[in-house]
């Protein structure tokens, strides 16, 4: 037998545009760091030496970045989205401070971004983790 599906209250129309505002500029920024890595202008290849990546893997690394933020977009696939984007994002925090760069702030928060504008549009993850009774 199923249990019933646990429902979570009804988000307001300005949490939800939030959300959906949040999600979007993350997506904009997503979809801009995809764009570069498959154009893969002239400052690409010392860009990518510089992290220690080898440059077989920007194709393939844009690719990944552009697949996930498509299943995120995706009303029905947004959870897995996410969390396919958190591991992406854990992977550029780790290899930013694996070469001793502070500069994780901006995946930390992107990646703050992404679950709270999804939070705020998508019903399901409220009803997981309700954050008030």
């Amino acid at each position: 037998m199923n249990e019933p599906a646990q429902s979570s209250p009804p988000v307001s129309k300005a949490a939800r545009r939030t959300g959906q505002i949040l999600s979007a500029l993350s997506c904009l920024m997503l979809f801009f760091s995809a764009g570069i890595k498959l154009v893969q202008p002239a400052s690409i290849p010392e860009h990518f030496a510089h992290l220690g990546w080898p440059l077989t893997a920007v194709t393939g690394l844009g690719v990944l970045e552009l697949a996930c933020t498509v299943i995120y977009l995706v009303p029905r696939t947004g959870v897995l989205g996410a969390i396919l984007l958190t591991g992406y994002l854990g992977g550029a925090t780790a290899t930013h401070v694996r070469i001793g760069e502070g500069m994780v702030a901006f995946q930390v928060g992107l990646g703050v971004a992404l679950w709270a504008g999804l939070y705020l549009r998508d019903p399901r993850p409220r009803a997981l983790l309700p954050l008030k009774d």
